[in-house]
């Protein structure tokens, strides 16, 4: 199986061990405590489960200013964005500090984990306008990742974390939630020795469904690991619960057996674009995959990046030999009038864009709330079906 980024084997930082796991809950009760903001609990969440392999922890100003601006720790580590643990004060916080982290995204606020603080520094205004600028190539505060790392505070505190739970994303999402330990055994489980990843915040339609297929077939590839963000999304995103419904139901109906596995992930997405693609290759190495499709605006918002930055950062940025994992790249992908399927649209030179079958997201969205199912040649009408039902409910609350 491919190596984990960075180490020979993956080096999650939950304490497994039941004992000591308890030993450190009671410890906790009598630690000094922060209140984490939401990204950094997703940070310790995916620290946790083995995705952020090989880190330690939270990094420090040093290393999140050299990974903005060189992708790799003052040590040499490739990696493509800052994970830090921000807040607006310390208080009597200091180096040596021992800390219980709290969840803000669970009712009463439950330790997520202890950390040893190693360092209490502050970023300025410009340090953290460079960050943006480098990581979500704008510091416009219209951005949604942007907008979210500006309104988290100043100090840093770094150093190595002992992850107790998994936040929400266990509890609420138990047949989905998986950590790279468990995707990684399950994948050897499985017998699978190529494995693509598909990254997805969205339902899947027919396009990315053949994506997916096209993949599978032109890498030959054993399995298909379809990877669902679980964390926070922007306004107007789909909710998890409804996307894993109508994921599960399109690998139950349209993929062979043992060939499809429907996983999710504990983050909030940053919406970074090219620098967030880069990360999401990295983790998807840490839990097995071998090759990871990046398509057309993959991870991106608005207009703020190029429909293929997040392929060509690929060959610009990241040196040759920093990650094994190995990129599929795909473009567009559309229902073709003319040929009666599913093609990637750089792959059609002699199509108009009327020769696809082509609905914007608004559209979808207002077909749904009315209860017009798309064409089957855009979804797949199982899918629909439970993509009305949340769109028509949405509506009724209105």
């Amino acid at each position: 199986m491919i190596r984990p980024h960075g180490s020979d084997t993956l080096n999650p930082l939950f304490v497994y061990d039941a004992a000591k796991n308890e030993a450190l809950r009671k410890e906790a009760l009598t630690l000094p405590s922060i209140m984490m903001s939401s990204a950094a609990a997703g940070n310790a969440a995916m620290l946790g489960a083995g995705y952020f392999n090989p880190l330690t922890g939270y990094m420090n100003k040093a290393d999140a200013l050299s990974v903005a601006e060189k992708l790799h720790t003052t040590s040499g580590l490739f990696w493509p964005t800052p994970v830090l643990n921000l807040v607006d004060d310390a208080g009597s916080i200091k180096a040596g500090s021992r800390i219980a982290l709290k969840d803000p995204n669970v009712a009463g606020n439950p330790v997520m984990a202890v950390m040893d603080v190693k360092a209490v520094e502050t970023f300025t205004d410009a340090e953290k306008k460079l960050i943006c600028e480098k990581i979500y190539r704008t510091v416009d505060p219209e951005h949604a990742g942007v907008a979210e790392f500006m309104k988290q505070g100043k100090v840093i505190l770094s150093g190595p974390i002992q992850v107790l739970n998994f936040s929400y994303f266990q509890s609420e999402f138990p047949d989905t939630f998986r950590t790279a330990v468990e995707i990684r055994n399950e994948i050897a489980e499985r017998g699978w020795k190529k494995v693509v990843a598909f990254q997805t915040r969205n339902p899947m339609h027919r396009a990315h469904e053949e994506l997916c297929h096209m993949a599978m077939q032109r890498l030959g590839c054993d399995g298909l690991v379809i990877h669902m963000l679980l964390g926070k999304l922007k306004k107007g995103d789909i909710p998890a619960p409804v996307r894993d419904a109508a994921i599960r139901k399109m690998v139950e109906l349209y993929f062979k057996p043992n060939s499809a596995m429907v996983t999710g992930y504990g983050f909030d997405m940053l919406y970074a674009g090219p620098r967030e693609a880069v990360l999401h290759a990295v983790f998807r190495q840490n839990m097995g995959a071998t090759h990871f499709i990046i398509g057309r605006d993959h991870a991106g918002v608005g207009d703020y990046y190029g429909a293929f930055d997040a392929q060509t950062i690929f060959d610009t940025d990241v040196p040759k030999g920093a990650l094994q994992i190995e990129i599929f790249r795909a473009d567009h992908t559309a229902h073709s009038k003319k040929l009666n399927r599913v093609v990637m649209m750089n792959e059609a030179p002699d199509h108009q864009k009327e020769d696809f079958i082509l609905l914007s997201g608004t559209k979808v969205r207002e077909m749904l709330g009315n209860g017009i199912a798309p064409p089957p040649e855009f979804s797949r009408p199982e899918v629909a079906k439970i993509l009305m039902d949340y769109y028509q409910a949405l509506d009724a609350k209105k």
